[in-house]
């Protein structure tokens, strides 16, 4: 099944004000470039997204919280993105902040159908405020649920016109499992193959979980850099 459009302003069509969006990225590393840039041009508002961060302030999801198009973030680190920061502290933004390996684990309870699970993380912490809480081996853990999105969208290295994907490195990150999570998957990719180019011992998320793959284009690909104090 051929699952080809032709760019991102077709990839986000159906996506519309007050839905929830998971999107694939860690730091700056593989971060959907341009759909993100797709969806400011489109300017959808009220966005519940489901991302471990919000980019930097000029880049990523930092461009949505530019324009305030974002209501709700549900995420594990705040940092590296001011406007984040003030957006959440004055109250603009409402944020959900998850352990990082919780996050990962509701997205992929959410992709395999798990309502639900208990997990030792966050007990005692705020985290846990207003959920059940059960022993297990002796130990407490609190009840996650899962995480669905109405649109996953994800950057892969490598996509055939299946939706078959292969992951570079790092950029791996959360991209297969928001994959799985979403009503409808959308797949940008740096190079778009045909099916069977792809050595399937290889391929890190199946085509099944992807409904709209294309090449993308002009990928900044920013990579962090470690800033240290100067000597004194």
């Amino acid at each position: 099944m051929n699952k080809v459009v032709t760019n991102a302003t077709e990839a986000i069509q159906g996506i519309t004000d007050n839905m929830t969006l998971m999107l694939g990225g860690f730091g700056l590393c593989g971060i959907p470039e341009n759909c993100i840039a797709e969806l400011v041009k489109a300017n959808v508002t009220g966005l519940t997204c489901i991302s471990n961060n919000a980019g930097v302030d000029d880049f990523g999801l930092g461009l949505l919280l530019q324009k305030k198009q974002i209501k709700k973030m549900i995420s594990s680190y705040v940092g590296e993105n001011d406007e984040f920061e003030r957006q959440m502290l004055s109250g603009e933004l409402e944020v959900d902040l998850i352990p990082q390996g919780s996050l990962a684990a509701r997205c992929y309870a959410g992709g395999a159908g798990i309502p639900a699970f208990y997990t030792p993380a966050g007990f005692g912490t705020e985290v846990a405020e207003g959920k059940e809480v059960r022993d297990y081996n002796g130990k407490p853990h609190i009840l996650e649920t899962a995480l669905i999105a109405d649109f996953a969208i994800v950057k892969a290295w490598k996509g055939d016109k299946n939706g078959n994907l292969v992951f570079k490195g790092t950029a791996r990150n959360f991209n297969p499992a928001m994959a799985m999570a979403g009503k409808i998957t959308i797949a940008e990719v740096e190079e778009l193959v045909e099916p069977g180019d792809l050595d399937p011992n290889f391929i890190h998320t199946p085509g099944i979980f992807i409904q709209r793959i294309f090449q993308g284009s002009n990928y900044e690909k920013r990579i962090e850099q470690r800033t240290v104090r100067q000597k004194v």
